[in-house]
């Protein structure tokens, strides 16, 4: 996983605006301006995904590898966890309630076709992570879905699919709540 830090300029700023409205400016330790900033932590359950639990487990360690603003663990014994994720006999597709919450479904309709489970994950996960599909698309784009065709295992989000992601988290690093989102994506 990344870890996102503040940058000097953001801790000069700081500093700068302590000095305008009044309060005493004191110079940060060296290291304060690499302190890093905590992920926003989602917890799945992947229990219910039956044979593909390890895809699972790997497309969030994909995400996990790919993007400083979110973190995705599996949740602990008896804890709630953010994402359900279950293995059904339909198309795979993901169930958002809100930013980073919600319900992932992967179908075997998918699998049986020949569509790489890993990369289904990843993209499921995608979903819930805010992203939308783009399709038709490449490869290269995670979240072109079924769209790459059965041959296509790629699993990694592209920079601009790990962008848009950081910017859907990126305020909740800072404290801005995220913006609530209730849809259904069928892939």
């Amino acid at each position: 996983m990344h870890v996102r830090t503040l940058t000097g300029g953001l801790a000069a700023a700081l500093v700068v605006s302590l000095s305008l409205t009044g309060g005493q400016a004191v110079a940060a330790p060296p290291d304060a301006a690499d302190a890093p900033l905590a992920a926003r932590v989602f917890t799945y359950d992947a229990g219910g995904s039956a044979e593909f639990r390890s895809a699972v487990d790997r497309g969030a360690a994909i995400w996990n590898e790919s993007v400083d603003a979110v973190e995705l663990r599996p949740a602990a014994a008896g804890q709630r966890a953010n994402i359900r994720v279950l293995a059904d006999n339909g198309w795979p597709r993901a169930l958002p309630t809100t930013l980073g919450n919600g319900t992932v479904y992967i179908g075997r309709q998918a699998v049986d076709q020949g569509y790489d489970t890993i990369r289904i994950s990843a993209h499921e996960l995608g979903h819930i992570l805010g992203l939308p599909d783009r399709k038709p698309g490449p490869c290269s784009s995670l979240m072109s879905g079924s769209t790459a065709g059965t041959a296509c295992t790629n699993p990694y989000p592209n920079a601009a699919e790990k962008a848009e992601v950081e910017g859907n988290f990126d305020g909740v690093l800072v404290g801005r709540a995220p913006a609530a989102r209730a849809e259904v994506i069928v892939d």
